[in-house]
C-alpha cells in the first residue's frame, strides 16, 4: 500500500508535467504498483499511454529510472518530449563522444536527471552506474522484442535477464503493445520476473477505422485518398525497399510531399527522412517495417499497407502509429494473393517457419474476413468483443448472413472431443469422416463426432472455421502446433444454444469487394483549429522541435471547442501543463482572442496593461498584483515589459539585473535574434528565467 502522501502527488504531477487532469484506464493502478516496488508487465495498445506508466513514477523515485529502448531515434524522440515537459532526461549510446558519455555519468552521480534511455547493446558500458545506489527503477520498452515468439524478435534483448540479478530490489516494468499469450509468458521467464503483476488493457483502438481493399490500381487509390486529406500526415508500409522508392516517386510526381525509408539507406539518410516526417516537413513516408517503432508523433492520421503484413501482431502495431491522440484515424490494407506467395517465400527455411506461416495464414484470414474486423483483431490477443464495432468496412457494408449455429456446434464439438490438440486440417477431416492415416492411427474414426459434417465440402468447412475463429468462438494456439482451442464464447454455443451467424463460403479470388468512398468535405482553411495549427507549426520551426511536442491535435481541438482566453482557462485544457502554459500560453491565448475578434475582448486586452500599471504605481508587488487580478506572475511581467516599451515609468531593473541583460544581449547576437524565448533559455542553460529573458529583450529593443 502506498503512503498517502505519495498517492496525493500523483494527480498534481500528472497535470504539472503532462497536462492531464486524470489517468486513463489502468495507468494509476500500474503506477501505484511500480511505486510499491513490484515488478510489472503491461500490455497496452499503441497510443494507450504506456510511457506515462514509467515516466511519472520516475519523477517520484529518488534515483534514476533506466529505460531500455530498441532504437536511437526512438530514444531521442522520447527525451525531446520529456524535456519539452520540463523533465530532466537524457540518452546514452555508443555513438556519443566520450565527453558526452562522461557528462551523462556525472548527471547520474549528482542525481540531475530522472530518466536515462539506453539500447540493450549499450548496457555493458553502464557498469559504473548499474547499481541500486543510482538506479531506482527499470523500464523495458517494446518488451516483445525479447521473445522469439514475438513478431519483432531482437537477440540483443535476450541479455536483459541479468538485470534482476544485479538489481534484485529494483522494480522492473516490461511494456509492449503487441504480445499474445505465448509471448507474454516468454517475456516474464526471460526477464526473471515470474511473479510480476500483469496488466492487460483493452486492445481496442475504437478511433481507428479499419478497411481492406482489393489491390487493384492501388497507386491510383492511394493518390485519390491522400488528395482528400491534404493536411494529414500518414505512413504507407511496403514489402520491399524498391517498392518504397517507386511509390514515393509516383506520389511526388502527383504533387504529394513523400519520401522513402528503408534499411538500405545510410544512417544520415534514414535520420533525415524520419526527422522531416516528425517535424511535419514531409507529409507521407513510404516505408518498410523498419520505420516507426515507438514514434510518438501524435498527429499521424492514417496508415496504409501497400502490401499485406506477415502477421497480425505487426499489422496491429503498425496501424497503431496513427490516431495516437485519440482523434479519428484510418487504416487501409490492400489485399493481394501475390503478397501471400511472396511472404511465404521469405519465410522458407526459417527456424520457426511453421509458426511464421501459421501467423501469415491468420493475417490472410483477417484480410478475407466477412465478419467484423475489430472482433478478429481483439480475439487474436485474447480479448472477446460481443458486439460488432461499427467502424470497419465489413460493419459498414455487411454481407448476407445465415443461421450457422448447427455448423458451429458440430465444429466446436469436434475440437472438444479432440481435447483441443489438433490443427484445422485434422478437425475438418474428423468432421468429414475421413479415413486417412492420421485419423486411423490416432483412433479418431471411433469418435462419436466422426463424419458429423460429411455433407459440407472441405473448402467450405475451412472457411466456416475461419469465421468461427474470427468471431472469437475458437482460437489458434500457435505455440502448440497450431491446435484449435475453445474460448469462453464456445460454451454459449455448445451449452446455451447461442445463435451463430455465418456467411456463405465464397471463392475469395473471385470476390470483388467494392467499398463506398465517403464524400470528404473540403478543408476549411480559416477555422480556429487551422489557425492554432499554423501557430504551432511556426513555434515548432522556431524552436526546431516536432509540432506535436508543442501541443497535440487533440489539445488544439479542445482549445477550438473551449476557446480559453486566460491562463487559468488554458490550464483547464487537457494536454496543457504548467511548463507549456508558461512557455506557449501567451501566444495561443492571443491567437484565440484574435480569432474571436470581438472588440470588447480586444479592448479588455489593451486595458489590462493599464490596470496592472495603476496597481504597480500604487506600490503593490508583482505577487500582490497577480493575486488581485487572479493572473499568473509571468503574465504580470509580460504587462510590465509592454508598458516599459510603451514608455511608461517602470523601474524594470528591479526585476532583472544589468548582468542578466548583457547575457541575453550576447545570446541574441550569437543566436542571430531568434523569435522565440526557448532558444535563449537553452543557450543560457536555464540560468535565467523566461520572464527575465522577456524583460531583458524589452530593454535591449528600447535602447
Amino acid at each position: 500500500m502506498l503512503l498517502k502522501e505519495t498517492q496525493e502527488k500523483l494527480l498534481p504531477t500528472l497535470k504539472t508535467y503532462f497536462g492531464y487532469d486524470s489517468f486513463r484506464d489502468q495507468q494509476q493502478a500500474i503506477i501505484e504498483s511500480v511505486l510499491s516496488k513490484k515488478d510489472n508487465i503491461v500490455i497496452m495498445p499503441t497510443g494507450g499511454g504506456k510511457s506515462i506508466c514509467f515516466q511519472l513514477p520516475a519523477l517520484l523515485f529518488e534515483g534514476v529510472t533506466l529505460v531500455i529502448s530498441p532504437l536511437i531515434a526512438l530514444m531521442k524522440d522520447q527525451v525531446d518530449g520529456l524535456k519539452a515537459n520540463g523533465i530532466a532526461a537524457d540518452f546514452y549510446n555508443s555513438s556519443q563522444e566520450k565527453f558526452e558519455q562522461e557528462g551523462i555519468f556525472e548527471k547520474v552521480f549528482n542525481k540531475e536527471i530522472k530518466l536515462l534511455y539506453v539500447a540493450p547493446e549499450s548496457l555493458s558500458l553502464l557498469e559504473n552506474i548499474l547499481s541500486e545506489t543510482y538506479i531506482s527503477f527499470v523500464a523495458i520498452d517494446e518488451a516483445h522484442c525479447i521473445s522469439s515468439w514475438g513478431h519483432d524478435f531482437r537477440p540483443s534483448y535476450q541479455q536483459l535477464g541479468f538485470l534482476k540479478q544485479q538489481l534484485p530490489n529494483t522494480p522492473i516494468i516490461a511494456l509492449t503493445a503487441t504480445a499474445d499469450k505465448a509471448t507474454r509468458k516468454d517475456i516474464l521467464q526471460q526477464l526473471n520476473i515470474p511473479k510480476a503483476t500483469q496488466f492487460l488493457s483493452s486492445f481496442d483502438r475504437k478511433n481507428i477505422a479499419l478497411e481492406v481493399r482489393p489491390a487493384n490500381d492501388r497507386v491510383l487509390q492511394i493518390i485519390k485518398f491522400i488528395n482528400k486529406k491534404p493536411n494529414d500526415a500518414g505512413i504507407i508500409y511496403c514489402l520491399s525497399r524498391k517498392s518504397t522508392e517507386q511509390l514515393a516517386e509516383k506520389l511526388k510526381q502527383n504533387g504529394i510531399n513523400a519520401t522513402a525509408y528503408h534499411a538500405g539507406l545510410n544512417f544520415l539518410q534514414r535520420t533525415k527522412a524520419q526527422e522531416n516526417f516528425i517535424y511535419d516537413k514531409t507529409q507521407v513516408v513510404c516505408a518498410t517495417i523498419a520505420f516507426g517503432m515507438g514514434i510518438d508523433k501524435s498527429n499521424v492520421r492514417w496508415v496504409i499497407h501497400y502490401n499485406m503484413p506477415k502477421n497480425i501482431e505487426g499489422y496491429y502495431q503498425e496501424i497503431g502509429r496513427c490516431g495516437r491522440d485519440g482523434m479519428d484515424a484510418k487504416a487501409i490494407l490492400f489485399h493481394s494473393y501475390s503478397d501471400v506467395i511472396q511472404l511465404r517465400k521469405f519465410m522458407s527455411g526459417a527456424s520457426n517457419e511453421d509458426v511464421q506461416i501459421a501467423k501469415l495464414e491468420r493475417m490472410k484470414q483477417f484480410s478475407e474476413a466477412t465478419t467484423c474486423r475489430r472482433k478478429i483483431l481483439l480475439s487474436y490477443f485474447g480479448e472477446l468483443l460481443s458486439e460488432n464495432c461499427g467502424n470497419c468496412d465489413v460493419c459498414k457494408n455487411p454481407p448476407q448472413f445465415f443461421n450457422g449455429t448447427i455448423i458451429a456446434q458440430k465444429a466446436l464439438s469436434v475440437i472438444f472431443r479432440l481435447n483441443e490438440t489438433e490443427a484445422t486440417g485434422t478437425v475438418i477431416d474428423v468432421l468429414r469422416g475421413a479415413h486417412n492415416a492420421t485419423i486411423l492411427d490416432k483412433g479418431y474414426d471411433k469418435l462419436k463426432s466422426h463424419g458429423v459434417g460429411s455433407e459440407i465440402s472441405w473448402r467450405d468447412w475451412q472457411q466456416y472455421i475461419i469465421q468461427l475463429i474470427n468471431q472469437g468462438y475458437c482460437e489458434i494456439a500457435f505455440h502448440k502446433n497450431n491446435a484449435l482451442r475453445l474460448t469462453e464464447f464456445s460454451k454459449k454455443v455448445l451449452f446455451e444454444n447461442e445463435v451463430v451467424n455465418l456467411t456463405r463460403a465464397v471463392d475469395v479470388q473471385e470476390q470483388q469487394v467494392i467499398t463506398k468512398e465517403q464524400k470528404v468535405a473540403k478543408v476549411k482553411k480559416d477555422t480556429l483549429f487551422e489557425r492554432l495549427r499554423k501557430l504551432r507549426h511556426q513555434i515548432a520551426l522556431d524552436e526546431n522541435i516536432p509540432a506535436y511536442l508543442v501541443f497535440s491535435d487533440a489539445t488544439l481541438k479542445e482549445m477550438e471547442r473551449a476557446r480559453p482566453m486566460s491562463e487559468s482557462e488554458l490550464l483547464e485544457i487537457s494536454g496543457v501543463g504548467q511548463r507549456k502554459l508558461e512557455v506557449y500560453g501567451d501566444e495561443f491565448i492571443a491567437e484565440i482572442l484574435s480569432f474571436v475578434g470581438e472588440k470588447k475582448l480586444k479592448k479588455k486586452k489593451k486595458d489590462t496593461n493599464l490596470i496592472t500599471y495603476e496597481l504597480y504605481k500604487e506600490g503593490f508587488s508583482i505577487d500582490e498584483i497577480a493575486e488581485k487580478r487572479d493572473l499568473k506572475s509571468t503574465t504580470i511581467f509580460s504587462h510590465l515589459a509592454k508598458l516599459y516599451s510603451d514608455g511608461k515609468d517602470i523601474d524594470i531593473y528591479n526585476f532583472v539585473t544589468n548582468e542578466e541583460v548583457e547575457k541575453v544581449r550576447k545570446a541574441k547576437e550569437t543566436l542571430e535574434n531568434p523569435p522565440a524565448l526557448k532558444p535563449y533559455f537553452d543557450y543560457l542553460n536555464g540560468e535565467i528565467e523566461y520572464f527575465k529573458i522577456r524583460l531583458a529583450l524589452t530593454i535591449i529593443e528600447t535602447d
